[in-house]
């Protein structure tokens, strides 16, 4: 897998969006022509309005920058996603078809089995 250990075997961000959900992710780095399949962890640098209509599959989100009140944290919020911003590095750390468990209640990412 692509995703890389960092402390305690897991990347960590800023927890934006409670829940925890486990799935496969795909790396977006422009919302240009993209597409989720239901459930798919988005993995993106940052979001912003012309990205929203990718949080209506998305099973999760991770951002690489952002904090409480970024784009995609309230979205991900009003939509009942789990999310983890402020990922440093997060699009090269992960790879689209990693499985991967984000825990938006502690700010953990994790690949699966570990």
């Amino acid at each position: 897998m692509a995703l890389v250990e960092a402390v305690e075997g897991a990347l960590r961000g800023s927890p934006a969006s409670p829940g925890s959900v486990t799935g496969k992710a795909r790396v977006i780095l422009s919302p240009r022509g993209a597409h989720l399949e239901p459930g798919e962890i988005l993995v993106a640098p940052s979001t912003d309005p012309g990205w929203t209509p990718l949080f209506l599959t998305a099973g999760g989100l991770v951002m690489e920058m952002g904090g409480m009140m970024s784009h995609g944290a309230v979205v991900a919020r009003e939509y009942g996603i789990p999310a983890v911003v402020g990922v440093p590095d997060a699009t090269e750390r992960i790879a689209t078809g990693d499985i991967i468990t984000v825990d938006g209640s502690s700010g953990a990412v994790t690949a699966q089995g570990q």
